[in-house]
Formats: structure tokens, C-alpha cells, sequence
């Protein structure tokens, strides 16, 4: 019979609790609801520890008067790649406000964030193709950025996590003249941050450019919510040479993403990025209501701070016992270890109302399964004196 391996496959995943499988998040009637860190699945209310909305601004009135003005200024869909006529003045507005944001001289719009990262690599990979472009990722590094390095013609080392030595000796092996050092910002399944500074600095001592994937910081990081990339003090020529690319729909709280760069790496996606020139532009309602969100999270500094406090609180009533990876952001890894056990854990949880997803290889290491918890400013204290109890009974 053609194409069976597909059940022999998913038998394995089954048997190696690895099985994947989607939750339909239903809509409710109670609008307040909306606004509070709460799903509904299967007419059961679960408080949600597993969002990206990372800010609480899913559904924030003023961003959704925007989207509505969006649509009524332009459209739901942009009709359009953005090469053709599909290049609105909300695109142009929107990329404008992320370069003033970030102080970045050129911005670009994708559909979304693992789009973004395999355009940029493909794109310098690919053309490069005498072997002449080389690659050193994290080993944490997201799937998107594995995906597009890998899938490209150039090079690709990978040194273990925010492990700058090897880093360094990898490099220093290295004579080609197109290098490019990448890494996440704040790392989707442990929470912990890249060593941004000396990064740069090895960057800088090596003639290489730096690949941030702030998709978990922007929004959440920096005085203004600027990400990861604020902590940085590059003077001007050094700040153009890093690339930045971050999603809308965590922190942001819409949809899409952007690659800020300088302007020559700009003209090139432009003219060579085939995910960029072959795709519908995003819709420019979205764009628009984008727009509002980033003012808010300029102007809303109490949001960042409630992260912090929460996770500050969760942590002082978590038992000593529990494995918790240290983390600054709104994610906050409890290493379980077996797959089966992670699994266990998060339905009984469920059980207590509280929505918190089992992370399981191959998206973890094998033996590190875990629960990972992301603190969001919509939570209340009693949500995480909830959560720290019912963990401390489920693991202790």
C-alpha cells in the first residue's frame, strides 16, 4: 500500500508518547473572559499557561478598532505579493514604526516568523553557492533557523548552547568573508537568554554578522519592549551589520513578522528572497492594527513589570525540589524528564483547571521533557498561587 510508513510512523509516536494532536479553543460569550488569561476547551474553563500572549493584548479594544479601521481603509487581504500591488501604505507605515522603534535603517514584512528565518538563510545560502557562506547557529536555535540554514548551500556549524569559546574556535577555523553568527534572543523552550554582548563582540572581532530571533523577547524585553537587541551599545555602522527578526503574534499580539536589517540586505531580500517576492503580502488591516499594538507596548511599561513580579512569585512558591530552569522572560521551563511523566503531570493539572502543555522531543532533547509555563500580564496573583500549589502536589 502506497505511503505506509505514515501509520507505522504515528504508531511510533504513540507508543513513545510523542503524539501530537490539536485542542479546539472555543470562543466565549463573556467578553471579560477575553481579557483574562483564560481558554475554554470542550465547555471547560482552564486558566492558560501555555499562550505567547505574553503582554495580555489579544483582544485589546483599541487593537481591534484598529483592525476594523484597517479594513475599512484597505482590506482584509493585501490581492497581492509585494512586488506586484500588494504593498499598502499600513506596510510602509508599519515598517516605518519598527525601524523608529529599533533604530534600524530597513524593515521587511513576512507572513511569519519561520518564514522570515528560512528566507534569510536560504537567500544568503543560496546564492553563495561555491561553499563561499558558512553558518554557526546555537544548538537551540528554532527549527525555522535549522530548517533554512540546512536547506541552503552554505556551511553550517552549530555550537553547544550560548557557549562562546567554542564559538570563537569555530570561527577562528573559519576564512571565508561571509559569516553570519545566530542565535535566539530569549530561547523558546528554556527561557533563558542569548549572551547578546559578547555575541556582538565576537561578531565585531571576526568580521561576521549577528542573527537575532527575538520572536519570545520583542515586546517583552527593553525599556520600550524593543527585545533583546536593546541591551546591545553598537555604534551605528556595527548596530547595521546585526539583523533582527521577530513575530507579531506572541507579545505583539497579531500576525506576521518582520526582518529589520540594513538597506543593502534590504534590496537583496527583496529582489532574491523567493518566501518574500513569491508570497501574498500580509493583510494590511493587520499591519494597521499592528501599529497600535507597538504603541501600546511603548506606552504600557506596567506590563513588563508584572511579568516580572509574577514570575518573581512563582518561583519564591515553587519547592526547592522542582527543576526549573533560571529565566528572566515570561518562560519558565520545569524539566519533568520522561515524556510519559510529562504527560501525567499536565493532565492532572487539567484536572485542577489550570492548561499547561507537555514540550516532548524531538522539539526537546530526550530525557529534558518538561512543562513549559509562560507568565503573561493578564495573569492574576491567585492564578499563580493556583498554578504553584497544584505543581508542588503533582511533584512532590
Amino acid at each position: 500500500m502506497a505511503f505506509e510508513f505514515i501509520k507505522q510512523k504515528l504508531a511510533v509516536q504513540k507508543s513513545q508518547s510523542r503524539y501530537r494532536q490539536r485542542f479546539c479553543v472555543q470562543k466565549s460569550n463573556n467578553n471579560s473572559l477575553e481579557q483574562e488569561a483564560i481558554i475554554i476547551v470542550d465547555g471547560k474553563t482552564y486558566i492558560n499557561f501555555s499562550s505567547n500572549d505574553y503582554l495580555g493584548l489579544n483582544n485589546h479594544p483599541k487593537i481591534n478598532q484598529a483592525m476594523q479601521e484597517g479594513v475599512d481603509k484597505f482590506g482584509v487581504c493585501a490581492s497581492s505579493s509585494s512586488l506586484v500591488t500588494g504593498y499598502h501604505y499600513a506596510h510602509q507605515a508599519l515598517e516605518e514604526t519598527i525601524c523608529q522603534w529599533l533604530n534600524k535603517p530597513k524593515c521587511l514584512l513576512f507572513s511569519s516568523g519561520f518564514t522570515a528565518n528560512v528566507a534569510l538563510f536560504q537567500t544568503l545560502g543560496q546564492t553563495l553557492n561555491q561553499g563561499n557562506c558558512h553558518f554557526f547557529l546555537d544548538k537551540l536555535s528554532h527549527a525555522s533557523i535549522l530548517d533554512g540554514a540546512f536547506s541552503s548551500k552554505a556551511k553550517v556549524k552549530r555550537f553547544a548552547h550560548n557557549n562562546t569559546q567554542q564559538l570563537s574556535q569555530l570561527l577562528s577555523q573559519c576564512d571565508s568573508d561571509n559569516k553570519l553568527i545566530a542565535s535566539e534572543g530569549v530561547f523558546s523552550m528554556d527561557g533563558d537568554q542569548a549572551k547578546l554582548s559578547e555575541l556582538e563582540s565576537i561578531a565585531d572581532k571576526n568580521n561576521a554578522w549577528l542573527y537575532v530571533d527575538d520572536a519570545h523577547s520583542i515586546g517583552v524585553i527593553g525599556k520600550q519592549g524593543q527585545g533583546s537587541t536593546s541591551i546591545l551599545n553598537s555604534v551605528s555602522d556595527k548596530e547595521n551589520s546585526n539583523i533582527i527578526m521577530a513575530t507579531f503574534g506572541k507579545a505583539i499580539a497579531t500576525s506576521g513578522a518582520f526582518l529589520a536589517c540594513d538597506n543593502s540586505l534590504h534590496d537583496y531580500l527583496i529582489n532574491f528572497a523567493r518566501h518574500y517576492i513569491y508570497s501574498t503580502a500580509i493583510s494590511p488591516a493587520l499591519a494597521w492594527a499592528t501599529i497600535k499594538s507597538i504603541e501600546l507596548i511603548q506606552q504600557e511599561q506596567w506590563r513588563r513589570d508584572k511579568i516580572i513580579e509574577l514570575s518573581n512569585l512563582l518561583t519564591s512558591l515553587l519547592d526547592d525540589a522542582i527543576q526549573i530552569v533560571p529565566s528572566d522572560s515570561s518562560i519558565h521551563a520545569i524539566i519533568i524528564g520522561d515524556e510519559e511523566k510529562a504527560l501525567f503531570v499536565s493532565e492532572q493539572l487539567k484536572k485542577q483547571g489550570i492548561w499547561l502543555t507537555a514540550i516532548r522531543p524531538p522539539t526537546v532533547a530526550i530525557g529534558t521533557s518538561r512543562l513549559r509555563v509562560t507568565i503573561c500580564a493578564n495573569h492574576k496573583h491567585n492564578d499563580i498561587k493556583h498554578l504553584a500549589y497544584c505543581l508542588n502536589k503533582a511533584l512532590i
